[in-house]
């Protein structure tokens, strides 16, 4: 039975250190639910997963697993208590044991007895697409493989809730995406609540139902993909989930319905909404404000004729073909470089190009949010 998840206030400091690794973070996880933590290094999120899975003891606030209270700042229940299974980055496979004895030790530790542990790992190796390779040992599969039958050993173990600590960081990009699609299908057929991290946002949004994103030890938010994406917080998040680049503008002023006038130095901007909606508060912007504009890939173009909008200019600096078409980086006089702006035909190096933004990838800031 898949289980939800509370974390309450959750600090942890590790000895030696002053700076926390997790500070006050809170969560509600519903169960079923895939959870993706994403941030940078040194985020939080490796050492959010390790208190969940009881490796590490918390110093405040409360986790609860299933309805049951795991880990306080004096209670600590140790790992093998929890009920839970880990898919871990290094595989974590034993090397003197078989692909099928690896995922059978997971139902001899729940005292199954030894044909019917056989029959179960046989058929959850069948599931994974190696019960071919039941006999060889981690060393003779590979990486893949052996990602594989990490994976079917947390899923036969049959427990509520699946921690993934990075399990794919190790595969080259075209293993990556198809044992991506793999964890995703065979998680969700088994219904297991479901923490994975990584610090890839691409491989985040694939994946989850919920996002959880992290900032030098703060859930800085927390939302569905699409929240993340589309109302990023703050420009960390928005920089983390894929941006074009940033411009620095001044608040103009507010039109009649809400949207936000701003103004560049040789550009013709459009009418913005500032940042905020579902999933993140709003943010105020006064006229006279410095601002920043974040531009998503997806929120600039090419202008393709002379009817159309254009806002920027600037002279390309690279073009690279990527099959659906090319994606360019544009320098703009005064204000940096977009890169990723995606054109349908070819351009070339040192070609000047005049830009359409779209206000839906747009996401406008109080410059003072830019550092935290």
């Amino acid at each position: 039975m898949a289980e939800p998840i509370t974390v309450t206030d959750l600090t942890k400091t590790y000895p030696g250190s002053t700076v926390p690794a997790l500070a006050s973070v809170s969560l509600s996880v519903a169960p079923g639910t895939f959870l993706v933590l994403l941030g940078p290094s040194g985020s939080g999120k490796t050492t959010l997963l390790r208190c969940l899975a009881g490796i590490e003891r918390i110093d405040s606030g409360l986790i609860s697993i299933g309805g049951r209270t795991v880990a306080t700042d004096r209670a600590h229940v140790p790992p093998e208590q929890r009920d839970l299974s880990m898919v871990f980055q290094d595989y974590a496979l034993w090397p003197h044991m078989t692909a099928l004895d690896n995922v059978a030790f997971a139902l001899r530790r729940r005292r199954v007895g030894r044909a019917e542990c056989r029959a179960g790992a046989l058929s959850m190796l069948g599931r994974v697409g190696l019960a071919e390779f039941a006999g060889r040992y981690p060393n003779e599969l590979s990486g893949g493989q052996q990602q594989r039958v990490a994976l079917a050993r947390a899923l036969i173990a049959d427990t509520g809730l699946i921690l993934c600590d990075e399990p794919l960081s190790n595969l080259d990009a075209d293993l990556r995406e198809r044992m991506r699609v793999e964890i995703s299908s065979l998680v969700r057929e088994v219904g297991a609540t479901t923490v994975y991290i990584t610090h890839d946002q691409a491989e985040a949004f694939a994946l989850a139902d919920k996002v959880g994103v992290l900032e030098e030890g703060r859930l800085v938010q927390f939302g569905s993909p699409e929240d993340i994406y589309f109302h990023p917080a703050t420009p960390f998040v928005a920089r983390f989930t894929g941006l074009a680049g940033e411009l620095l503008v001044k608040v103009v002023g507010h039109a009649d319905d809400g949207q936000v006038e701003v103004a560049a130095s040789g550009c013709s901007l459009p009418r913005l909404r500032a940042a905020g909606g579902p999933g993140s508060p709003a943010v105020s912007l006064e006229a006279g404000d410095d601002a920043v504009l974040a531009i998503r890939p997806t929120g600039v173009h090419v202008a393709g004729s002379a009817t159309e909008e254009r806002h920027l200019s600037g002279r390309v600096a690279d073009s690279a073909f990527r099959g659906r078409g090319y994606e360019l980086a544009i320098d703009l006089p005064g204000h940096g470089r977009l890169t990723g702006v995606f054109a349908r035909h070819r351009t070339v190096r040192g070609e000047e190009v005049a830009l359409r933004l779209e206000p839906d990838g747009c996401h406008l800031f109080p410059e003072r949010m830019r550092v935290r």
